[in-house]
C-alpha cells in the first residue's frame, strides 16, 4: 500500500473545521504543530506592538487514495481556491514504519463497499 503525507497550514481559526472535514473525508490521525507564519506584506503594528497571526500545520499520513479524497474535500470546504488562511499539499511517502494498521484495515473496508 502506498502512503501520502498530507499537510494543510491553516490560520488558527480554521483549525477545528479543517480537522473536521478531513476526519469526515476519512482521515484518522492528524498530528498539530502550531506556528507563525511571514507573507509577502509587511506585519500590523498598533502602538509598537507587532500583531503575528497564528497558524496551525496539520499532518496526516494517510494512503494515497485517501489523502487525495481528504486534500478535495479540505479545497472545497475551505474554500482554498479564493481563500487565503490556508493551503494544503500532498507529498509521496517512499517509506514508512509504525502506522496505524487499525487506520489502514478501516480504509480498506471502506474502499470494498464503495465497490
Amino acid at each position: 500500500m502506498k502512503f501520502s503525507l498530507l499537510v494543510s497550514i491553516v490560520s488558527e481559526d480554521l483549525e477545528e473545521r479543517a480537522i473536521e472535514v478531513a476526519r469526515a473525508a476519512g482521515a484518522g490521525g492528524v498530528t498539530v504543530i502550531e506556528g507563525r507564519g511571514s507573507g509577502l506584506e509587511d506585519k500590523k503594528t498598533f502602538f509598537g506592538l507587532t500583531f503575528e497571526g497564528s497558524q496551525s500545520l496539520l499532518v496526516f499520513v494517510l494512503e494515497r487514495k485517501l489523502s487525495m479524497r481528504v486534500l478535495r474535500a479540505l479545497k472545497n470546504e475551505l474554500k482554498l481556491d479564493t481563500d487565503t488562511r490556508a493551503i494544503a499539499f500532498c507529498t509521496a511517502i517512499d517509506h514508512v514504519a509504525g502506522i496505524d494498521l487499525e487506520q489502514v484495515r478501516r480504509f480498506e473496508e471502506s474502499i470494498k463497499e464503495e465497490i
